[in-house]
Protein backbone atom coordinates (compact mmCIF):
# COMPACT_ATOMS: atom_id res chain seq x y z
CA UNK A 1 0.00 0.00 0.00
CA UNK A 2 3.08 2.53 0.74
CA UNK A 3 4.05 1.59 -2.95
CA UNK A 4 0.37 2.57 -4.47
CA UNK A 5 0.51 5.79 -1.95
CA UNK A 6 3.94 7.24 -3.38
CA UNK A 7 2.67 6.66 -6.81
CA UNK A 8 -0.59 8.59 -6.17
CA UNK A 9 1.17 11.18 -4.33
CA UNK A 10 3.43 11.35 -7.26
CA UNK A 11 1.70 11.31 -10.47
CA UNK A 12 -1.93 10.91 -9.58
CA UNK A 13 -3.10 14.19 -10.43
CA UNK A 14 -6.73 13.61 -12.60
CA UNK A 15 -6.38 15.13 -15.99
CA UNK A 16 -9.64 16.85 -14.72
CA UNK A 17 -7.65 18.75 -12.03
CA UNK A 18 -5.07 19.37 -13.98
CA UNK A 19 -7.35 21.75 -16.37
CA UNK A 20 -9.29 23.08 -13.24
CA UNK A 21 -12.95 20.76 -13.62
CA UNK A 22 -14.45 20.04 -10.48
CA UNK A 23 -16.23 16.54 -11.03
CA UNK A 24 -16.55 15.99 -6.91
CA UNK A 25 -18.79 18.78 -7.60
CA UNK A 26 -21.22 16.68 -10.01
CA UNK A 27 -22.72 19.43 -11.54
CA UNK A 28 -23.65 19.17 -15.08
CA UNK A 29 -21.42 21.59 -15.67
CA UNK A 30 -18.66 20.66 -14.85
CA UNK A 31 -19.46 17.38 -16.38
CA UNK A 32 -19.47 18.72 -19.46
CA UNK A 33 -16.38 20.75 -19.37
CA UNK A 34 -14.83 17.06 -18.96
CA UNK A 35 -16.78 15.74 -21.93
CA UNK A 36 -15.33 18.70 -24.12
CA UNK A 37 -12.30 18.12 -22.47
CA UNK A 38 -12.00 14.24 -23.32
CA UNK A 39 -13.85 15.00 -27.01
CA UNK A 40 -10.17 16.52 -27.33
CA UNK A 41 -7.74 14.24 -25.74
CA UNK A 42 -9.59 11.50 -27.92
CA UNK A 43 -8.25 12.32 -31.12
CA UNK A 44 -4.41 11.39 -31.75
CA UNK A 45 -2.27 14.40 -30.98
CA UNK A 46 -0.75 15.39 -27.67
CA UNK A 47 -2.21 15.87 -24.72
CA UNK A 48 -0.04 19.15 -24.14
CA UNK A 49 -2.48 20.34 -27.29
CA UNK A 50 -5.76 19.22 -26.62
CA UNK A 51 -5.00 20.61 -22.86
CA UNK A 52 -4.43 24.22 -24.34
CA UNK A 53 -6.77 23.55 -27.01
CA UNK A 54 -8.99 23.47 -23.70
CA UNK A 55 -7.90 26.68 -22.22
CA UNK A 56 -8.97 28.34 -25.18
CA UNK A 57 -12.68 27.13 -25.04
CA UNK A 58 -12.44 28.25 -21.20
CA UNK A 59 -10.75 32.00 -22.64
CA UNK A 60 -13.88 32.52 -24.98
CA UNK A 61 -16.46 31.28 -23.00
CA UNK A 62 -17.42 28.67 -25.03
CA UNK A 63 -18.47 25.77 -22.19
CA UNK A 64 -21.84 24.59 -22.92
CA UNK A 65 -23.66 22.78 -25.85
CA UNK A 66 -25.65 26.08 -26.69
CA UNK A 67 -22.30 27.99 -26.09
CA UNK A 68 -20.79 25.83 -28.79
CA UNK A 69 -23.71 26.22 -31.43
CA UNK A 70 -24.17 29.68 -31.07
CA UNK A 71 -20.17 30.00 -32.00
CA UNK A 72 -20.47 28.54 -34.63
CA UNK A 73 -18.25 26.81 -37.52
CA UNK A 74 -15.92 29.80 -38.47
CA UNK A 75 -15.51 30.38 -34.20
CA UNK A 76 -14.87 27.13 -33.18
CA UNK A 77 -11.94 26.36 -36.28
CA UNK A 78 -10.41 29.87 -35.13
CA UNK A 79 -10.22 28.75 -30.84
CA UNK A 80 -9.05 25.08 -32.20
CA UNK A 81 -6.11 26.65 -34.51
CA UNK A 82 -5.47 28.68 -31.21
CA UNK A 83 -4.82 25.76 -29.43
CA UNK A 84 -2.41 23.71 -31.63
CA UNK A 85 -5.46 22.01 -32.57
CA UNK A 86 -5.21 22.97 -36.71
CA UNK A 87 -4.52 19.48 -37.93
CA UNK A 88 -7.85 18.55 -36.76
CA UNK A 89 -9.74 21.65 -36.72
CA UNK A 90 -12.55 21.42 -39.51
CA UNK A 91 -13.37 18.06 -38.89
CA UNK A 92 -13.65 18.50 -35.09
CA UNK A 93 -15.52 21.80 -35.22
CA UNK A 94 -18.16 19.84 -37.41
CA UNK A 95 -18.00 16.78 -34.93
CA UNK A 96 -18.68 19.12 -32.07
CA UNK A 97 -21.70 21.10 -33.86
CA UNK A 98 -23.62 18.05 -34.91
CA UNK A 99 -22.73 16.57 -31.62
CA UNK A 100 -24.15 19.40 -29.35
CA UNK A 101 -27.48 19.30 -31.47
CA UNK A 102 -27.64 15.66 -30.92
CA UNK A 103 -27.22 15.53 -26.97
CA UNK A 104 -29.40 18.58 -26.70
CA UNK A 105 -32.32 17.33 -28.98
CA UNK A 106 -32.12 13.81 -27.54
CA UNK A 107 -31.14 14.34 -23.68
CA UNK A 108 -31.22 17.59 -22.67
CA UNK A 109 -28.12 16.91 -20.89
CA UNK A 110 -25.01 14.73 -20.03
CA UNK A 111 -26.96 13.96 -16.32
CA UNK A 112 -30.12 13.12 -18.25
CA UNK A 113 -28.07 10.58 -20.60
CA UNK A 114 -26.59 9.02 -17.58
CA UNK A 115 -29.67 8.70 -16.29
CA UNK A 116 -31.57 7.13 -19.42
CA UNK A 117 -28.51 4.15 -19.15
CA UNK A 118 -29.57 1.39 -17.57
CA UNK A 119 -26.35 -0.10 -16.56
CA UNK A 120 -22.04 0.55 -17.76
CA UNK A 121 -22.23 -0.89 -20.74
CA UNK A 122 -25.29 1.02 -21.91
CA UNK A 123 -24.21 4.28 -20.81
CA UNK A 124 -21.08 3.59 -23.01
CA UNK A 125 -22.86 2.51 -25.96
CA UNK A 126 -24.90 5.72 -25.66
CA UNK A 127 -21.97 7.40 -25.68
CA UNK A 128 -20.62 5.94 -28.89
CA UNK A 129 -23.55 6.56 -30.58
CA UNK A 130 -22.71 10.33 -31.47
CA UNK A 131 -20.50 10.88 -34.23
CA UNK A 132 -16.84 11.00 -33.41
CA UNK A 133 -17.22 8.95 -30.09
CA UNK A 134 -15.42 5.79 -29.80
CA UNK A 135 -13.54 3.38 -27.61
CA UNK A 136 -11.07 5.62 -26.82
CA UNK A 137 -13.03 8.88 -25.88
CA UNK A 138 -15.21 7.21 -23.83
CA UNK A 139 -12.68 5.53 -21.63
CA UNK A 140 -11.04 8.70 -21.16
CA UNK A 141 -14.53 10.35 -20.15
CA UNK A 142 -15.70 8.26 -18.00
CA UNK A 143 -12.42 6.78 -16.32
CA UNK A 144 -12.14 10.10 -14.38
CA UNK A 145 -16.21 9.54 -13.56
CA UNK A 146 -15.83 6.47 -11.75
CA UNK A 147 -16.05 7.41 -7.92
CA UNK A 148 -19.12 10.37 -9.54
CA UNK A 149 -20.96 8.50 -11.80
CA UNK A 150 -22.26 5.12 -10.32
CA UNK A 151 -22.73 3.24 -13.86
CA UNK A 152 -19.10 4.82 -14.84
CA UNK A 153 -17.16 2.17 -15.23
CA UNK A 154 -14.70 1.61 -18.28
CA UNK A 155 -12.14 -0.97 -19.21
CA UNK A 156 -8.61 -0.47 -17.46
CA UNK A 157 -6.26 1.35 -20.58
CA UNK A 158 -3.71 -1.54 -21.41
CA UNK A 159 -0.90 1.22 -20.57
CA UNK A 160 -2.51 1.62 -16.94
CA UNK A 161 -2.60 -2.64 -17.07
CA UNK A 162 0.73 -2.80 -17.98
CA UNK A 163 2.46 -0.63 -15.11
CA UNK A 164 0.49 -1.91 -12.79
CA UNK A 165 1.74 -5.41 -13.47
CA UNK A 166 4.79 -4.38 -13.87
CA UNK A 167 4.79 -2.69 -10.40
CA UNK A 168 3.34 -5.64 -9.24
CA UNK A 169 -0.03 -4.01 -8.14
CA UNK A 170 -2.98 -5.98 -8.44
CA UNK A 171 -5.67 -3.70 -9.47
CA UNK A 172 -8.77 -6.69 -8.67
CA UNK A 173 -8.05 -6.71 -5.44
CA UNK A 174 -8.72 -2.55 -4.86
CA UNK A 175 -12.23 -0.70 -5.16
CA UNK A 176 -12.56 0.74 -8.54
CA UNK A 177 -15.50 2.77 -7.57
CA UNK A 178 -12.67 5.40 -4.92
CA UNK A 179 -11.38 8.29 -6.14
CA UNK A 180 -8.19 6.50 -4.86
CA UNK A 181 -8.70 4.18 -7.78
CA UNK A 182 -8.97 6.79 -10.23
CA UNK A 183 -5.74 8.34 -8.85
CA UNK A 184 -3.59 5.40 -9.14
CA UNK A 185 -5.25 4.67 -12.69
CA UNK A 186 -4.23 8.12 -13.89
CA UNK A 187 -0.86 7.82 -12.26
CA UNK A 188 0.08 4.26 -13.39
CA UNK A 189 -1.45 5.09 -17.17
CA UNK A 190 0.96 8.54 -17.51
CA UNK A 191 3.94 5.62 -16.02
CA UNK A 192 3.17 3.61 -18.48
CA UNK A 193 2.50 5.86 -21.83
CA UNK A 194 6.06 7.61 -20.51
CA UNK A 195 7.99 5.03 -20.31
CA UNK A 196 6.83 3.36 -23.75
CA UNK A 197 7.04 6.50 -25.42
CA UNK A 198 11.25 7.20 -24.28
CA UNK A 199 11.66 3.04 -24.59
CA UNK A 200 12.41 2.38 -21.31
CA UNK A 201 11.01 0.16 -18.86
CA UNK A 202 8.61 0.65 -16.08
CA UNK A 203 10.40 1.49 -12.75
CA UNK A 204 9.72 -0.63 -10.35
CA UNK A 205 10.69 2.18 -7.24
Amino acid sequence: MNNIRTIINKFGELYSEQLGINLDSKKEGEIFKWFLASLLFGKRIGENIAARTYKEFEKAGILTPQAILKAGWDRLVQILDAGGYARYDFSTADKLLELMEKLLKEYGSLTELYNKAKDAKELENKLMEFRGIGPVTVNIFLRELRHVWQKADPEINPYTKLAAKTLKIDLKKLNRKSKDFVRLECALLRVGKNCIKKNKPIPYH
